[in-house]
């Protein structure tokens, strides 16, 4: 095993020991592909989630927010292509019928391959390399023919008879409730182009191969905006719209030299641009966020399949036309995974080797923990008691503990990343010398009273 994939195994762990993470329906077996958030990891993920919120609609004057209704009429995943075109190249191992998605296994040999290639090219991409691909689970090097495998989860939402003759789909991506609601926020909201939309919302896919922890799951978050722009005006905004995200990945604490920009290769046919933003997980560079310039496909698509007018009409000059989309489009998962990897360190503390998580402090999920230095004194326990509630009223995700040696206390606290570890002890009553405050990176301590401590967090997590 290399040390890369022995680093992400500790970081599996960590997530299950520390409640990050749990395996979806573990209890029964597990459900492949499906996760749950723990009471830590939900945390961490609602603090993701509110640094995208404030930078993509609270920090800007021209964004909305939306959350569009899960069930969409499914003539929408016509228009979209998704019917139609929204696959995966899957094989076969005819002698254990493990499926494979082609376009990763040829990767990983070093063949260019993604899944915007036809049937026919990549067949004769793997019908050359068939040697060189073995079955995942049995070891065999023989696998059917290349088939496009749709990724679309289907319900039977409103079909009382079960009969299946009008199936509707789980979303296969979060943004199209963005475009069935344009015309709505044009009408309500009377914004003038450019204007954005966000919303962050669940998505379901059918993997071939759901893989790496939460890299690729079956079902997951995504958080999108779609800028809304005049035709052809669409290169500067591109490029600043690729600034502002790559800062916002800075703003997470996350290494800028584990992070880089790679243009797609292959478009699709109506695409003029798209990049994605790639984390360095301990398994490699991938995919973390995708920014794509996606002319007026998609409003032109929704506009020839319900036969609405969505043109847009600018008050000022009466100039009527199709706005063009500008999206970026990110996996909270991802994000939430690259996010641990960045700030998972192993390294030596008063002669002992800890685990800590260095999470910038806004986004930890845990921001204060408040400790008697032992249990068994009530004056220390009640003394702590009452700072705990002071700051609870102050900061919320603040926690008591008074299990263990302080030692094991701080090293808890640690592993899942808290800022801030505040001791009361004897001083603290007898001299009334304030509490302890002890720096989760460093391990140093400084005494402070209770209003000083207050401006310090604050200023801190401002």
């Amino acid at each position: 095993m290399t040390e890369k994939n022995e680093i992400m195994e500790k970081i599996v762990s960590l997530c299950k020991r520390r409640g990050f993470i749990f395996q979806g329906s573990e209890i029964y077996g597990g459900l492949a592909g499906i996760y749950d958030f723990g009471p830590r990891g939900v945390e961490l993920l609602n603090n993701i989630k509110k640094s995208w919120w404030k930078a993509n609609v609270y920090d800007k004057e021209n964004y909305y927010g939306l959350d569009s209704g899960m069930f969409k009429h499914p003539k929408t995943w016509e228009a979209s292509g998704h019917l139609g075109g929204f696959s995966d190249p899957l094989s076969e191992c005819k002698n254990c019928n493990t499926r494979i998605r082609v376009d990763k296994e040829l990767a990983k040999i070093g063949v260019e391959a993604d899944e915007k290639m036809t049937e026919k090219v990549l067949n004769e991409l793997f019908d050359q390399n068939r040697d060189k691909i073995k079955c995942p689970t049995c070891g065999k090097k023989d696998f059917s023919s290349v088939r496009a495998f749709n990724l679309l989860v289907k319900s039977n939402l409103g079909d009382f008879t079960s009969s299946g003759s009008e199936p509707v789909y789980l979303p296969g991506e979060a943004c199209q409730g963005i475009y069935l609601n344009y015309k709505n926020i044009v009408s309500s909201m009377n914004p003038k182009i450019p204007f954005g939309v966000a919303q962050i919302g669940k998505v379901f896919r059918n993997e071939i191969s759901p893989r790496n922890f939460l890299f690729r799951t079956r079902e997951f978050e995504q958080a999108d905006t779609q800028l809304f722009i005049h035709p052809n005006q669409n290169k500067e905004p591109y490029e600043e719209i690729k600034k502002d995200r790559w800062k916002w990945y800075l703003s997470l604490g996350i290494d800028e030299k584990k992070l880089r920009f790679k243009q797609h290769e292959n478009l699709v046919f109506y695409a003029k641009d798209a990049w994605d933003i790639e984390y360095e997980f301990p398994t490699g560079f991938d995919e973390v966020e995708g920014i794509h310039d996606r002319s007026d496909y998609d409003l032109s698509q929704h506009m020839k399949f319900s036969g609405v007018d969505l043109n847009y009409i600018d008050q000022e000059t009466t100039e009527k036309y199709i706005p063009w989309i500008l999206e970026t489009s990110m996996g909270l998962g991802r994000v939430f995974l690259a996010v641990l990897c960045n700030a998972y360190y192993e390294d030596q503390m008063e002669g002992d080797t800890r685990v800590v998580l260095k999470l910038i402090p806004h986004l930890a999920p845990i921001k204060v923990a408040v400790f008697p230095l032992l249990k068994n004194k009530p004056e220390l326990v009640a003394k702590a008691r009452e700072v705990y509630v002071t700051l609870k009223k102050e900061f919320g995700a603040v926690v008591f503990d008074d299990n263990g040696n302080i030692g094991k206390r701080y090293r808890r606290q640690d592993e899942i990343g808290t800022p801030f570890c505040v001791t009361v002890d004897f001083e603290t009553i007898e001299k009334e010398a304030g509490i302890t405050l002890r720096d989760r990176d460093t391990g140093e301590q400084k005494r402070l009273q209770i209003d000083e401590l207050i401006r310090h967090i604050k200023s801190i997590l401002a």
